[in-house]
């Protein structure tokens, strides 16, 4: 592997530079990123008014529904592809990335698809208000136009960073993410042109960051270097993909079922709700980044020295990254507590809009450390190929026993407190049973034990 940078390397050397060095330019990338779904609430609240701003709000969890699953798969892949870059097979290398690459532009299709033809039923399934129903509607089809573009740079992103290069996604979603707020700022504040402009801004944005993802691909060392030729559905290479990957994109989307489900409760509460309450989604996005990126370096890091066999090393790796991750994402829940009248404000609702908004801030902010041990808990065990694992705890915490606390719940005590409590009980949860099966289990050996070929 002589071409290859032994910075992009996560078997050797210091273990916290290691996973610091890695997870520091996924924060700022996500941070970023979230910069570029904020933008289109933060505009559209301020020059287009609540019912627009309502109109993105309730569009926000049906999105992550449907590209849950093939972020996901994106996820899995990346797995594999750090397992034999940490082993050093080369050749079986090439035939992951390619492949990885092949299935992800099926899923980006099929996303399209999905978005287009099912937007309508699944608003209305939601309850969505109908004062906000057509811009909703307006806004969900122009963005899932774009899907494609935001599928294929999250399975290019997936790619990079499995070999240990989270510089370059950083460096593309800066510039994807100053492209879509300038659009903003023109079609929405400049021309007024509604919802649907923001939208497409995003849409523009997410091509962009995507082409640069797969140029820099192309411009790789030899031994990883994409090429258009080589893409391909290779038969040894798809089910390690879907063994992996599959999991967890059920694992997002029953997540995102389970989301869909509090929001439309969070409906019934009226346009206000659904304004505040998404804008305080926006605010988390914020919040949950520290808990986002040592989870993915989790991934990176696992896969790669279980697949060099450095278990020790693998060991010692966790432990670090859940305590960073835990206690960044505590610190940030206290600020979140601390100032979530202020951030709200900036979202340019009404007072009683920016009112639902803090008290969902204030009832789940301090409870995100448990998220945070979560979410490193199940990047961990996708990474010793055990993807399986967090998504049967999540279904049953976070989908299950969320929907049916919700359901009993709201009908005794019909007040919005009570869904937004629905979050940290299934966080507390997941918690606990993801340390029972980390103690208990050999979870170490995972990928060693996947019945593959390469």
């Amino acid at each position: 592997m002589s071409g290859i940078s032994s910075s992009t390397r996560m078997t050797d050397g210091p273990i916290w530079k290691r996973i610091v060095l890695f997870a520091i330019p996924l924060f700022w990338g996500h941070l970023f990123q979230q910069f570029y779904n904020t933008a289109d609430t933060l505009i559209v609240g301020n020059f287009l008014g609540s019912n627009a701003l309502a109109a993105v709000s309730s569009s926000g969890s049906l999105i992550l529904l449907l590209v849950g699953l093939f972020n996901g798969v994106s996820i899995g892949a990346s797995v594999i592809i750090g397992k034999y870059f940490g082993a050093g097979n080369m050749k079986a290398l090439r035939r992951a990335i390619h492949t990885t690459i092949g299935f992800g532009l099926c899923c980006g299709v099929a996303v399209t698809l999905i978005g287009l033809i099912a937007a309508p039923q699944i608003l209305r399934l939601m309850g969505t208000p109908e004062e906000v129903l057509v811009n909703s509607l307006v806004y969900f089809r122009i963005y899932f136009l774009g899907s494609l573009g935001f599928v294929m740079y999250n399975f290019f992103m997936g790619i990079l960073q499995a070999l240990g290069d989270s510089k370059h996604p950083l460096i593309y979603l800066i510039i994807s993410s100053v492209t879509n707020i300038i659009l903003d700022l023109i079609l929405i504040a400049g021309f007024r042109f509604g919802v649907g402009a923001a939208a497409f801004a995003t849409t523009i944005s997410q091509f962009l960051s995507a082409f640069l993802c797969l140029r820099q691909l192309m411009h790789n060392p030899e031994e990883i270097r994409v090429s258009l030729k080589e893409i391909r559905l290779d038969r040894k290479m798809v089910p390690q993909i879907i063994s992996n990957g599959l999991p967890t994109g059920i694992q997002n989307s029953i997540i995102s079922v389970a989301n869909v489900f509090v929001q439309s409760n969070i409906n019934k509460f009226g346009a206000l709700a659904v304004a505040g309450c998404g804008s305080y989604t926006k605010i988390e996005g914020f919040g949950f980044l520290p808990i986002t990126c040592f989870s993915l370096a989790m991934t990176t890091f696992i896969s790669q020295n279980l697949g060099a066999k450095k278990y020790e090393r693998a060991k010692k790796g966790a432990f670090f990254g859940i305590v960073c991750s835990i206690t960044l994402a505590e610190l940030i829940g206290f600020l979140v507590y601390t100032i979530a009248p202020t951030l709200l404000a900036l979202f340019g609702g009404s007072e009683e809009a920016v009112t639902f908004g803090v008290t969902q801030a204030r009832t789940v902010s301090l409870f995100y450390c448990l998220l945070a041990y979560s979410h490193c808990m199940a990047g961990i065990l996708r990474g010793a190929g055990r993807s399986t694992v967090p998504m049967v705890v999540m279904m049953i915490c976070w989908c299950l026993i969320r929907i049916s606390y919700i359901t009993v719940a709201i009908h005794f005590i019909p007040v919005i407190n009570v869904v937004f409590w629905a979050y940290p009980i299934t966080w507390t949860l997941s918690s606990i049973v993801f340390t029972v099966y980390y103690l208990k289990s050999d979870w170490i050996h995972g990928l060693e034990k996947q019945k593959f070929s390469a």
